[in-house]
């Protein structure tokens, strides 16, 4: 795993952390509001964990852990792009419902996530294709049905990805002027 790539992430969530986390002011009140509650510093504390998974000898239990690791980040990072428009979610068709009630983004899980942002074309099919494997190697940590879970070159390449995603969704979040919106 490139540790220049896992640092990069790590700067990146850090700052878009402590952003977000304090967007009162400017952001709307609901989004910041759900913002300020959400663990993003937790998004910080799971990429730092990226650096455990730089194994010279892939265990399963290892690779499956980091899967799960990095799914989190994914789910997270999604997460995060729904929090800040929050508004156009809650208003929104496509939106996920519970007995009529609008299911918040922080409580939606990898699968409705990504089916939201396919129906809305948030990102394109090469995202969703991503965003696919890195569900399916990170389902693994469900251990008791056999499942692919990739090796270490392959979740070498799905984080070096997952920091594309992040300047991706990055650069579609709104910033109040030049010079906030985070540097990777």
């Amino acid at each position: 795993m490139n540790a220049e790539i896992v640092d990069r992430i790590i700067y990146g969530n850090t700052q878009l952390a402590s952003f977000w986390k304090n967007s009162h002011g400017w952001a709307p009140q609901e989004a910041a509001d759900l913002m300020s509650k959400s663990r993003l510093d937790w998004q910080v504390e799971l990429s730092k964990t990226l650096k455990l998974w730089d194994f010279q000898e892939a265990e399963h239990g290892q690779l499956i852990l980091a899967w799960a690791n990095l799914g989190a980040l994914v789910e997270g990072t999604l997460k995060l792009f729904l929090a800040v428009y929050y508004l156009d979610y809650v208003k929104d068709d496509e939106n996920f419902k519970i007995n009529g009630k609008v299911v918040e983004p922080d409580s939606l899980a990898l699968e409705k996530l990504k089916q939201f942002f396919r129906k809305r074309e948030l990102l394109n099919d090469v995202w969703f294709s991503y965003i696919d494997l890195v569900q399916q190697r990170r389902n693994a940590i469900h251990a008791f049905k056999d499942r692919p879970i990739g090796n270490k070159v392959e979740l070498g390449e799905s984080v070096g990805r997952y920091l594309d995603l992040m300047i991706t969704i990055n650069e579609m979040l709104p910033y109040p002027e030049k010079g906030y919106e985070p540097q990777f």
